[in-house]
C-alpha cells in the first residue's frame, strides 16, 4: 500500500510539472506573438495560460498569469483598432468593449480608460457618416454608445447634442449641452463655448415655434427649466413671452433683472426696448394720459445703443418726444 501511495504521488509531481511546462511555453508564445502584433494568437495563448494557471501557487506560473491578464486587454485592443483601420466597425467596437471589460475584470483602469477612449473615437467615426449624411437618429444611436464610453469625447458629444436637437428632442440636447458646460473651463473651452452657442440656437428655435403657436406659457415654462442652467438665456426668453402675451406689468416688474442677467450689450438692449415698448403700451393705453410710463419708455429706449433695435428705438423716441 506504502508503495502505491509513492507512485500516486510521483504521478501528481509529474502532472503539475507538466501543467506548469504548458503555462509558461503558452505565455511565451503569447509574448512572441504580441511582439509580432499577432493579437489573435496572443490572446489565444493568454487565455489559456490564464486558465490553467489561476489556481497554482506556483511564483513562475503565477507570473505568467499576472502578465497575461496585464497583456490580455492590450491583445483585444490591437485587433479592435486592426479593425477599425479596415472600417470594419462591429468587429472594432466588439474587441475594443473586450479590452474594456477585461480590463476592468483584472482590475486594470489604465487599460480600461484607454481601451474606451478609442471604443468612443470609433464610435465617433461610425456615427460622423451618419451625421454628416443628415441622419441624426441613426447618430444619435451610435454617438449614445460612444458618449457612455467616454463622455469627455467633446466632440462626439457636441454631436450627440445637436443629433437630438435635430430630432426635436430639446430636452435631451440641452442635458448634454449642460454637462459639456460643466466641465474644466481650462481645458475644454472651445466645446463649452460652441455648447452654449448651440443651447441659445436651438433654445431660440425652439421658443419661435412655440411663439408662433401662440404658447407663450410654454415658452415661460421652457424658461424655469433653463433658470438654473442658463439664468441668462432663462430670463431673455421669460420676458419675450410675457411681452407676446402683452402683460405688460410683468414685463416691466421682470425688466431690470433680466437685463443686469445679461452678458453682453446686444442682450441687454434687448431686454431694454423690450420693457421700453411695455411702458409705452401702457401710455398708448391710458390715451397719452399716463405721463409717468412715457417718460419711463423714454428712459429705457434711450438705453438701446447696441444691437437689432438701435433704429426702432430711436423711431420710438422720436414719436413719443414730438
Amino acid at each position: 500500500m506504502k508503495k502505491l501511495f509513492v507512485t500516486m504521488f510521483a504521478l501528481l509531481a509529474v502532472a503539475a510539472a507538466s501543467a506548469q511546462s504548458e503555462v509558461i511555453v503558452k505565455f511565451n508564445e503569447g509574448a512572441t506573438a504580441l511582439q509580432s502584433k499577432n493579437y489573435t494568437t496572443a490572446i489565444t495563448n493568454f487565455e489559456t495560460v490564464i486558465d490553467k494557471g489561476m489556481d497554482s501557487e506556483d511564483p513562475k506560473v503565477t507570473s505568467c498569469v499576472a502578465t497575461a491578464k496585464k497583456y490580455l486587454p492590450v491583445c483585444y485592443q490591437g485587433v479592435g483598432l486592426q479593425a477599425a483601420s479596415q472600417k470594419n466597425y462591429p468587429k472594432a467596437i466588439e474587441y475594443l468593449q473586450k479590452a474594456a471589460d477585461t480590463a476592468e475584470l483584472y482590475g486594470n483602469t489604465t487599460a480600461k480608460q484607454k481601451a474606451n477612449m478609442i471604443l468612443a473615437k470609433v464610435y465617433q467615426v461610425q456615427g460622423g457618416e451618419a451625421f454628416n449624411a443628415k441622419d441624426y437618429a441613426t447618430a444619435a444611436s451610435v454617438f449614445e454608445k460612444g458618449y457612455k464610453a467616454n463622455p469627455r469625447n467633446t466632440d462626439m458629444a457636441l454631436n450627440l447634442a445637436t443629433s437630438y436637437c435635430e430630432l426635436g428632442k430639446y430636452d435631451e440636447g440641452m442635458a448634454i449641452y449642460d454637462k459639456i458646460c460643466k466641465m474644466p473651463a481650462e481645458k475644454y473651452a472651445d466645446a463649452i463655448a460652441k455648447a452654449q452657442a448651440n443651447k441659445t440656437l436651438y433654445t431660440n428655435n425652439k421658443v419661435a415655434s412655440l411663439q408662433q403657436a401662440g404658447d407663450f406659457d410654454g415658452v415661460i415654462a421652457m424658461a424655469d427649466k433653463l433658470q438654473a442652467a442658463s439664468p441668462a438665456l432663462a430670463e431673455k426668453i421669460r420676458i419675450e413671452a410675457y411681452n407676446g402675451k402683452k402683460e405688460y406689468a410683468q414685463v416691466i416688474a421682470l425688466g431690470d433683472a433680466a437685463a443686469a442677467a445679461q452678458a453682453n450689450d446686444e442682450d441687454k438692449c434687448a431686454i431694454y426696448f423690450i420693457v421700453g415698448a411695455a411702458y409705452n403700451a401702457k401710455y398708448n393705453a391710458s390715451n397719452n394720459t399716463d405721463k409717468v410710463s412715457m417718460e419711463k419708455a423714454v428712459e429705457y429706449f434711450k438705453k438701446v445703443t447696441a444691437g437689432a433695435n438701435v433704429e426702432a428705438a430711436k423711431a420710438a423716441l422720436a414719436d413719443l418726444t414730438k
